[in-house]
C-alpha cells in the first residue's frame, strides 16, 4: 500500500498510474529537449550557407550584367561615330535632246504574193521546167503534163467541128433556095456550136496540163518528179513574191490618235544585225481586236537582194514625223521596283557626295538611253551605274573611267 501512490490530472480527472510510469515519462522529455537543443545550432549553419550561395550567385549575375551593359554601350557609341566607306558609282548627265518619237513592235514578214502551185487536172508528168529556188517569171513553164490523149480527142472534134461549119454552109444556102426546113438550118447551126464547144473544152484541158507560173517570184523547193501520176490538187511548189516585202504587226489601240498612213517605218531583224530597211505605212486595219484591243499594222519594205524572207520576224519602229524635245538618261541608272522607278542623283554634302532617290515616269527607250517624263531636270548628275547597292545619304565615290558605252544604237560585238 506504500508503494503504490496515483497522480491526479486532466481536469480533475483520476487516472491512477504507476509512480514508475511518472519518472519514465519526464526522463524521456528530457531527453528529447536536449536533443532539440542540439540540434538547433545546426540548422542556423545549412541556412546561412544557402543565403551565402543565394547571395553569391546574384553578386556575380549583377556583375555580368553590368560587364555586358557596358560593352553595348561602347559597341552603340562605335557605331555612331562609324562612317561606312564610300560606294564606287558612275555618273552621268540627265540631257535634253530632240527626240523623233516612235512605237516599237515585234512584226511578221508576209510575202507581197504567195501561192502553192498545184496541178487543177490530173496527169503524168512529162517535163518540169524549173529549179528549187529559181526565180522565175510570169507565164514560165513549170510542169507540163501527159496531153497525148487529149491531142488525139482535140483532132477528131476539130474534124467535126470542120464537117459541122461546112453542114452548116449548105444548110444556109439550101435555106436561101427554099429546099429545107428552118428546123434543118438550126440543126445544122446547133451542130456546129457543139462540136466547136468540144475542140475549145479539149483546147482547155491541154492547156491547164501545162502549169505556168502567175507571177514573177521565187519558187520553193520542188515537191514532183518526173513520171509521176499527179492527182487533181498535188502541190507541185510554192511560189512567193518577196520584192517588195510587207511586215505585219499589232500596236495597241492609243496609237491610233498618231497612226496614219505613210508614216515611216524601220526594220531590223537579228538575222542581219548591222542592217536596217526603210519603209512605208501602207495599211491599217480598220477594225481593233477586241480581245486584246490592238489593232492590225501593214509596212511595206523593199527587198530586191532578197534577204528578207517571209516568216521571218523583226522590230518595226514607226517613226513620227515630228521631233519633241525629251530629257534621256542611261537605262542602266533606272531601278525597277513595283511601287515606282527610281534613280539616284548626286548631291554635294559638305565635302562629300551623296546619293538622293528621286521617283521618275519613265518614257519611251532607244538602245541604252530612256526617255525621263517626270522627276528629273536637264543637267542634273545622276548614278549611270551601281545604284543597285545604294540608299538615301549613301557616300559615293565616282569611277567614271568605269562607266560603259552609252550609244541610241548599240551593236553588239563578239568578243573572242
Amino acid at each position: 500500500m506504500g508503494r503504490n501512490r496515483f497522480v491526479t490530472f486532466n481536469g480533475g480527472n483520476d487516472v491512477r498510474r504507476p509512480a514508475s510510469h511518472t519518472s519514465r515519462s519526464s526522463v524521456q522529455k528530457v531527453g528529447e529537449a536536449l536533443v532539440e537543443m542540439a540540434a538547433t545550432p545546426v540548422r542556423t549553419s545549412r541556412r546561412r550557407v544557402w543565403f551565402l550561395a543565394v547571395a553569391s550567385v546574384l553578386a556575380v549575375v549583377v556583375v555580368l550584367a553590368g560587364i555586358k551593359a557596358g560593352q553595348i554601350g561602347a559597341m552603340i557609341k562605335s557605331g555612331k561615330s562609324f562612317a561606312p566607306p564610300p560606294e564606287a558609282v558612275t555618273s552621268a548627265k540627265v540631257e535634253a535632246v530632240r527626240w523623233q518619237a516612235s512605237r516599237a513592235a515585234v512584226a511578221t514578214l508576209v510575202a507581197l504574193r504567195a501561192v502553192t502551185v498545184a496541178s487543177e487536172v490530173p496527169g503524168l508528168v512529162r517535163e518540169i521546167g524549173f529549179d528549187s529556188g529559181a526565180f522565175v517569171r510570169r507565164g514560165d513553164i513549170l510542169v507540163k503534163l501527159d496531153t497525148s490523149t487529149e491531142e488525139a480527142q482535140l483532132a477528131a472534134a476539130e474534124a467535126d467541128a470542120s464537117l459541122a461549119r461546112v453542114t452548116a454552109r449548105r444548110a444556109r444556102s439550101l435555106r436561101e433556095s427554099n429546099s429545107n426546113t428552118p428546123a434543118d438550118l438550126d440543126a445544122a447551126e446547133s451542130r456546129t456550136q457543139q462540136a466547136a464547144a468540144n475542140a475549145a473544152m479539149l483546147k482547155a484541158t491541154i492547156a491547164k496540163k501545162t502549169i505556168r507560173a502567175p507571177f514573177d517570184g521565187r519558187v520553193g523547193i520542188r515537191q514532183v518528179e518526173l513520171g509521176q501520176v499527179l492527182a487533181s490538187g498535188t502541190a507541185i511548189a510554192s511560189l512567193q513574191s518577196i520584192h517588195p516585202i510587207y511586215a505585219e504587226f499589232w500596236l495597241p489601240q492609243q496609237a491610233l490618235a498618231d497612226l496614219h498612213l505613210g508614216m515611216r517605218a524601220r526594220l531590223h531583224t537579228d538575222v542581219f544585225p548591222q542592217q536596217s530597211w526603210d519603209g512605208l505605212v501602207t495599211t491599217v486595219n480598220p477594225e481593233v481586236d477586241v480581245a486584246t484591243r490592238n489593232v492590225r499594222v501593214r509596212a511595206t519594205f523593199p527587198n530586191p537582194d532578197g534577204q528578207l524572207r517571209p516568216g521571218m520576224f523583226g522590230n518595226v519602229d514607226v517613226l513620227s514625223p515630228d521631233e519633241r524635245p525629251a530629257l534621256v538618261i542611261p537605262a542602266t541608272a533606272v531601278i525597277y521596283a513595283p511601287y515606282g522607278d527610281s534613280v539616284f542623283a548626286v548631291e554635294e554634302k559638305g565635302k562629300a557626295l551623296v546619293a538622293h532617290q528621286k521617283f521618275v515616269r519613265l518614257g519611251e527607250r532607244r538602245g541604252d538611253l530612256v526617255a525621263a517624263v517626270s522627276g528629273l531636270n536637264a543637267g542634273e548628275t545622276i548614278v549611270s551605274s551601281g545604284a543597285f547597292k545604294l540608299h538615301n545619304g549613301s557616300t559615293l565615290l565616282l569611277r567614271n573611267d568605269l562607266a560603259p558605252d552609252v550609244e541610241l544604237a548599240p551593236k553588239p560585238t563578239d568578243d573572242k
